[in-house]
């Protein structure tokens, strides 16, 4: 114990090549125990490399201790030899004492690997040989919860519980609940998990939000938005949190506070391209064009090829009739981001506002068949068509626009007109 002792306050003390230098010794010692029990120190302490050193020696002499084949399989994963640990656990026998804790390290292994079927055969060997363990149970709902199985999850944990467990490896399963309900989108369920978890004293930022995002899923913004406050007066930093904030306060019709929300948000975190977009879009709507344009104009600079951003900086720049703008902005996007046809349809009135006309016919063409359903867009196509002299084109778009808006005064009469000239 002594030896085990001054190697604890060499670690404390930073030691690093007096550590080193123990370990050789102790690679060479006969007193297993001692030499285990610095080994187990130092992996707690994070010193891998050398505990697996020490590991390898008691290996030596000891080459059928099923727990030193684990002991050293952990120390291996750790230190990324995930294929040599796998080959230790794979050497303990089904009558060892220690086959279920490889059998759970295998499924580690996998799980790592994203295999997560094989993962789930190990547990469920597992599970078959131990089934009333619980800490098996729960290494497999913990394994369905990381693969996406989240009723599956639910319900081993709702089973845990039921056998009167509030918590398995120091985990709480009310979180796990509650995690899991959230994650299969099954919100209302896991608003009670979080609430309770917040009533009951774990008041985390994490926590905290689950139980705001689950109250904003389940269409209440209210109690949503006062965890989120108590959330940021927590942890300001904790940047997902304003986001959620602002689109809370709009379904609020706070539309002013949600804008704060999402302007703190930037002021933490410059480089989220999605709070520039709100941010952008609600100073639009508060009659804010100047603020809208940079919001929008800084989500682009982050993120050129963020398509929501330029689309909405493109419909800011048609309302304002900033012609020159609008086609300066449609000039540099992407050929791939110019076949949406919302955005040709956008270079189509630039082009055409500025004379364009040949430029804005090919763009015309290029929005129709994405825009057939838009009578704004079709109707400025018709009219675009009929200044250009192409008539017999344009009958075919008021012809359609007049399917989609049947009573349309000016449309409909244009039509009768037509048919009582060609009668």
């Amino acid at each position: 114990m002594e030896q085990v002792q001054q190697l604890e306050n060499m670690i404390m003390n930073g030691d690093l090549q007096e550590i080193e230098e123990v370990v050789k010794q102790l690679s060479k010692s006969t007193e297993f125990e001692t030499v285990y029990d610095c080994a187990t120190l130092l992996m707690e302490y994070g010193l891998v490399p050398q505990a697996d050193q020490l590991y390898d020696t008691l290996l030596t002499h000891m080459p059928d201790a099923g727990q030193l084949k684990i002991d050293r399989a952990e120390a291996m994963m750790a230190l990324g030899r995930e294929d040599e640990a796998l080959l230790l656990l794979t050497d303990i026998q089904k009558e060892e004492e220690e086959y279920l804790q490889a059998l759970l390290l295998q499924a580690d292994y996998y799980q790592t690997l994203g295999m997560a079927e094989v993962a789930l055969s190990k547990i469920d060997e597992a599970a078959e040989l131990a089934p009333e363990e619980p800490v098996i149970r729960f290494a497999k709902a913990e394994l369905l919860l990381e693969s996406g199985k989240y009723s599956e999850a639910v319900r081993l944990y709702l089973k845990l519980r039921e056998r009167g467990f509030d918590e398995v490896g120091g985990t709480s399963l009310e979180s796990r609940i509650a995690e899991a309900y959230s994650a299969g989108g099954a919100y209302e369920e896991a608003v009670p998990y979080y609430e309770s978890l917040l009533k009951h004293g774990n008041v985390h930022p994490d926590t905290l939000f689950g139980a705001a995002y689950s109250q904003y899923q389940s269409g209440n913004p209210q109690p949503a938005l006062n965890h989120l406050d108590q959330l940021i007066e927590m942890d300001p930093d904790y940047f997902s949190a304003y986001m959620l904030a602002g689109q809370a306060s709009l379904l609020l019709d706070e539309s002013e506070k949600a804008l704060s929300f999402f302007k703190e948000g930037i002021r933490r975190d410059e480089f989220d391209k999605e709070l520039h977009l709100a941010a952008g879009k609600i100073a639009l709507k508060l009659g804010m064009p100047n603020d809208a344009e940079h919001y929008l104009g800084d989500a682009l600079a982050l993120d050129p090829e963020y398509v929501e951003a330029r689309i909405s900086l493109a419909s800011l720049f048609e309302q304002r009739e900033q012609h020159d703008n609008l086609l300066e902005l449609l000039q540099d996007t992407s050929e791939e981001q110019l076949e949406i046809p919302l955005l040709a349809a956008f270079k189509a009135y630039a082009e055409e506002n500025l004379e364009r006309y040949a430029e804005a016919y090919d763009s015309y063409v290029q929005a129709y068949t994405g825009m057939k359903e838009d009578p704004e867009f079709l109707e400025r196509y018709a009219k675009f068509l009929l200044e250009e002299g192409k008539r017999p084109e344009a009958m075919t778009i008021i012809k359609e626009l007049v399917v989609l808006v049947p009573d349309h005064p000016e449309w409909t009469s244009f039509l009768e007109d037509q048919e009582e000239e060609e009668a």
